[in-house]
């Protein structure tokens, strides 16, 4: 009778399976934060319920899959019943710990596990503990290297007896994943889940295993906080950029306008209240408009309040005249980016020259 011929060991099948493991998690991890709404979850500390329920099902449901795979499928690979609710209870609080508790201790349960419920609403409770007096900056510090700076962390802890909260987020899951085997080992699978190992190294790896299905997503999520983070200084930028070009610009038009309006009161008093209207339309517009992009339609009308305002001090010899394309008046442009174009082509040419001269706008 035929052997049946057994490619790996005991040993390297489990390390295998633990790699796969956090192959799955971290695939899991990036698929989610491309979900618009899971990843506004993430970008705020403080959550209403309704979004806690919302993180507490996205990240669950696709768990449950996994331990439903190990139940029929025998795929270890994908169970997470320990770091799925630790990890949701330390993002988003004791009470969704617990709902991807109960998620993912359902299908265990009803596969014969008594203990599996149980353990799950457990370690999300201890992961909402944690969230409640670590604070929140230092749980996205997590690191799938944080194990580089073991010793520090732990030197800092013996010598200053000061709480280090990046070991202590390490060690948490440690800690539960050593529960887990003491149950199992006491009562068998039939009361909980756990992986066997053979060796100190092979249980070494399986808890660091568990820590790294917690510290993946950490790191993965906390790279798109930063570059969301970042997007948003750059947009504050640009905005203070526009706001400083704005302000540099009006000051400066202002005082020739103004200057304009007092030589022409005496003279031309007709010419100097219509300078003055359109000064106070021009003037009134700009405090109405906040955004600081527009549309280059808005931004030519604007120029032409401008230009009928320089038209009247300088009379027929300034000439405007526009080439502009359709196709390109609905191009998004910052606000008051034509004007100091505008006005330093009639500070510097034409208003040194006696016979005025001609603006082309293409």
């Amino acid at each position: 009778m035929p052997t049946e011929v057994q490619f790996l060991s005991t040993a390297q099948l489990l390390l295998t399976t633990l790699v796969v493991k956090l192959a799955i998690i971290a695939v899991l991890a990036t698929m989610l934060v491309r979900f618009q709404q899971f990843r506004r979850i993430l970008l705020t500390e403080q959550r209403a319920w309704r979004e806690r329920l919302v993180f507490a099902f996205m990240l669950g449901i696709p768990l449950v899959g996994g331990v439903a795979a190990r139940l029929l499928l025998n795929y270890n690979a994908a169970d997470f019943l320990l770091a799925g609710p630790f990890l949701a209870g330390l993002l988003a609080g004791p009470y969704a710990g617990a709902i991807v508790g109960t998620l993912l201790g359902s299908p265990a349960l009803i596969g014969g596990e008594v203990g599996a419920m149980p353990f799950a609403v457990g370690c999300g409770f201890a992961g909402g503990g944690i969230r409640e007096v670590c604070p929140k900056e230092a749980i996205w510090h997590l690191s799938p290297l944080f194990f580089t700076d073991l010793h520090r962390h732990a030197w800092q802890v013996v010598s200053r007896f000061k709480v280090d909260w990046l070991l202590l987020l390490a060690a948490a899951p440690v800690g539960l994943e050593l529960i887990r085997q003491g149950v199992g080992l006491r009562f068998g699978t039939n009361a909980i889940f756990f992986y066997q190992p053979d060796s100190l190294l092979m249980a070494a790896l399986i808890a660091l295993s568990t820590v790294l299905s917690v510290a993946i997503p950490i790191k993965i999520w906390n790279t798109a906080r930063i570059e969301h983070r970042l997007q948003e200084q750059d947009t504050l930028l640009m905005e203070a950029r526009v706001d400083a070009l704005a302000n540099q610009i009006n000051p400066h038009f202002l005082f020739n306008t103004l200057t304009s309006i007092s030589s022409l009161i005496r003279s031309q008093p007709e010419t100097a209240r219509t300078l003055i209207l359109k000064l106070s339309t021009m003037l009134r517009r700009m405090l109405r408009t906040q955004e600081h992009f527009v549309t280059l339609r808005e931004e030519l009308k604007s120029i032409d309040e401008y230009l009928d305002i320089e038209s009247i001090r300088f009379g027929p010899t300034l000439v405007i005249e526009k080439e502009i394309s359709e196709d390109s008046l609905d191009l998004v442009v910052p606000n008051m980016i034509l004007q100091p174009l505008i006005e330093n082509s009639i500070k510097h040419g034409i208003e040194k020259k006696v016979g005025g001269g001609r603006i082309v706008i293409r």
